[in-house]
């Protein structure tokens, strides 16, 4: 049964793996990213009776220690005054609502056209926020940017022109990084959005894939939202739900990776712990949600499957939480004889396929986007640990989605440029996950020396991630924890 069961997870794993592969493959095939293929801003009117409105919205929700930073980028975007509007979706209970009405007042003093919008609940949350907004706006394309982002003036300048043909419903602009070099967290989880950008959204654009909004940093156009159906709040991704169901609608997506736009990374493990979570059991929402619709409309085989592996992708944690429980007595079992005999193992060996596809997709990314990708791919194995630390969490998350169990929707705390440690948004409790964590770590390291001693060699090295990555998610967390709580409250 255990070898069965490890078979099963390993097969999994490959299965996702080849995908990467298949996608790396795609982009090389497609590789269309140029210098600067779209209009520059100085080249374009900013006057004349062409430009389209443009509706810019802010969601906000208690982000007193960046929300005059959003406001005042948003505000500062170039596109002619009479055909843009802003709106500062505000649900904040904290004195956030203070921070943005000062920079309204400013702003509309100034002649922005920036409203502060308020509603009486948070129904909905993002979305309803979203929604509501709509209920109140005038422009045809609607741009999106969360209080973490800080877009460039050209921002609208540069996405507008790829709404040239009708059919278009959605562009997106590729992130970038605001803090990447803060921490080694920090970096992980740049290098892991690269490689999402640069090679996944690249690569499902350039093969004419499904693709996703990634909830900020783009554009829709008003038709398109509401032919789909609308906002939605039935999943905690509510811009992943939105784009299936206008792709699936007929609508055209575009990717813009040479328009980069810069965000703040979360500094506290326990922070994105929660934005993973929120991603994964969101994204497992909407495969449980539209996997059917999918599978029953008219669409090319290919972009069946490749939306099916997109939207079931986050399944590989459950599987690694197994694959992490199984190595090590598997070797055991086959060092006492009792094994399921060399030609299992050769199988398993081609394992490395899978993350042959993992690795090469992350190298593409990076040589995309970097001139320094070589010393960058040096970071890679920390990359794979974190991804993997997240295993168990990311488990729950989907354990969760399969029941049907409404969260909240749990904002990422943002910190500009004060320390994260003493921000009033610190979390300062270990989180009760860590503690599973934790124990697959000592597991796992058990497991590590078990094979060492029995002269297990070639299995050490895929034992040591596991080891690796629960450790380092769980020492993390501790040590954080342990700093915000020196720091007064």
């Amino acid at each position: 049964m255990i070898a069965l069961l490890y078979a099963v997870a390993m097969a999994v794993l490959v299965l996702y793996g080849l995908n990467l592969l298949y996608l790396s493959l795609v982009r090389v095939r497609h590789d269309t990213m140029q210098e600067d293929p779209m209009p520059r801003a100085s080249a374009l009117p900013h006057n004349g009776t062409d430009w389209p409105t443009v509706t810019v919205q802010v969601p906000l929700y208690n982000e007193a220690l960046v929300a005059h930073r959003i406001i005042d980028a948003v505000a500062h975007l170039t596109y002619p005054q009479d055909r843009k509007e802003i709106q500062i979706l505000d649900d904040s209970t904290d004195e956030s609502t203070e921070a943005v009405v000062r920079r309204v007042r400013h702003w509309a003093r100034r002649g922005v056209r920036i409203a502060h919008v308020r509603r009486g609940s948070r129904e909905g949350y993002k979305a309803g926020a979203l929604a509501h907004g709509l209920t109140h706006s005038r422009g045809t394309l609607i741009a999106m940017f969360d209080a973490d982002f800080v877009p460039a003036p050209d921002f609208l300048l540069r996405m507008v022109p790829a709404f040239d043909d009708p059919r278009v419903g959605m562009a997106q602009a590729r992130w970038g990084h605001l803090n990447a070099d803060a921490s080694r967290l920090t970096r992980l989880q740049a290098f892991a959005l690269d490689g999402h950008f640069a090679l996944e959204q690249a690569a499902r654009h350039a093969g004419a894939f499904f693709m996703s909004f990634n909830g900020t940093a783009g554009m829709w156009r008003r038709a398109c939202i509401d032919d789909a159906g609308g906002w939605q709040s039935t999943t905690l991704t509510e811009d992943l739900d939105l784009s299936y169901r206008a792709q699936l609608k007929g609508w055209q997506f575009r990717f813009l990776p040479e328009v980069e736009t810069p965000a703040e990374l979360p500094q506290d493990i326990n922070a994105w712990r929660a934005q993973q979570f929120r991603w994964t059991k969101g994204t497992a929402e909407t495969a449980i949600h539209l996997m059917a619709r999918l599978w029953r409309a008219a669409q090319p085989m290919a972009v069946k499957v490749e939306g099916t592996l997109h939207l079931t992708a986050h399944v590989v944690f459950p599987f690694l939480v197994l694959a992490a429980l199984l190595h090590a007595p598997l070797l055991v079992m086959e060092h006492l004889g009792m094994g399921p005999g060399p030609l299992y193992f050769a199988l398993m060996g081609l394992s490395l396929i899978g993350l042959l596809g993992f690795f090469l997709a992350q190298l593409l990314a990076q040589r995309s986007l970097y001139p320094d990708w070589g010393r960058r791919m040096l970071f890679f194995p920390m990359v794979m640990a974190g991804t993997m630390g997240m295993a168990l969490s990311n488990t729950h998350a989907i354990w969760q989605a399969v029941r049907q169990r409404r969260t909240p929707f749990e904002r990422t705390p943002k910190h500009t440029d004060q320390p994260w440690w003493a921000s009033r948004y610190a979390q300062r409790a270990v989180h009760p996950v860590m503690f599973g964590e934790a124990l697959l770590a000592l597991y796992s390291i058990a497991g590590l020396i078990v094979l060492a001693l029995q002269g297990a060699w070639a299995a050490l090295p895929f034992q040591a991630v596991f080891a690796l990555a629960f450790t380092f998610v769980s020492c993390w967390n501790v040590l954080q924890v342990r700093r915000t709580n020196l720091q007064p409250a």
